[in-house]
């Protein structure tokens, strides 16, 4: 089984201007990234692949792998499934490029989820943690996720689900966090498949799969780990990284 790393990266000046490119302890977030995912050492290989000239040469500049894209891309997964339609791959992990923190464990285990999936069942799968604080919970830029008695999810949503409608419920509330690994096969029926309405409502492209009757399987984990969308982001990210 042939297992890569793709992180798609964006050059956007227009969201917190140029994050990836920001200084983090004396190197770029997208090469802190790539580095990260690299020295994991779970993967036949790591690319970046972005529509950017500038992160493009930054990453040739660490001697890193780079793609351009040939297109321009909605979203990541797309981005992703241009670079992979003709390579020999088996599974392909998505890393975002603004978490330079590449939590090991946690990919170790939706690997692991592939390599067990002997009946190939599984189509993706991807992280989730729980949340506790209100506020988070009812955040639009939050995505909640939730799932069956297997742990595949049913929703995604920016809304609170479960709606806590009855207040004795002991709810739980789970983030889905923005790792995904998918089946090579999964990925290119995304890339030909058109969004529909309910993805298109609420601008969540797993929602793209759930309704085209993928699996996603979650795995919960305990790390929220630092994503980097603001300055105060970065900077947080700078005092952990000491």
């Amino acid at each position: 089984m042939k297992i890569i790393a793709m992180i798609p990266a964006r050059y956007d000046a227009t969201r917190f201007p140029a994050k990836l490119m920001q200084d983090l302890a004396g190197k770029s977030v997208i090469a802190r990234t790539y580095e990260a995912t690299k020295i994991t050492n779970l993967f036949d290989e790591v690319y970046v692949v972005t529509d950017s000239a500038i992160i493009f040469k930054e990453i040739e500049r660490i001697g890193g792998k780079a793609i351009m894209s040939v297109k321009t891309h909605e979203c990541g997964s797309d981005r992703i499934a241009e670079a992979i339609e003709f390579m020999d791959v088996d599974i392909v992990v998505n890393v975002q490029g603004d978490e330079p923190f590449i939590e090991i464990e946690s990919l170790k285990k939706i690997i692991k989820i592939f390599k067990d999936d002997l009946k190939l069942k599984i189509d993706l799968a991807s992280l989730m943690v729980q949340i506790t604080d209100d506020k988070e919970i009812k955040n639009p830029n939050t995505v909640k996720v939730i799932t069956d008695d297997e742990d595949c999810a049913l929703y995604f949503s920016r809304s609170p689900i479960p709606y806590p409608r009855d207040k004795n419920i002991a709810t739980k509330y789970y983030k889905h966090k923005g790792v995904y690994a998918f089946r090579k096969t999964a990925l290119l029926d995304f890339y030909r498949l058109p969004m529909r309405q309910l993805e298109a409502s609420e601008k969540i492209e797993c929602i793209r799969y759930l309704e085209y009757g993928k699996r996603i399987k979650m795995v919960e984990t305990n790390v929220q780990g630092i994503e980097i969308d603001t300055p105060a982001d970065l900077e947080r990210a700078k005092k952990e990284w000491k």
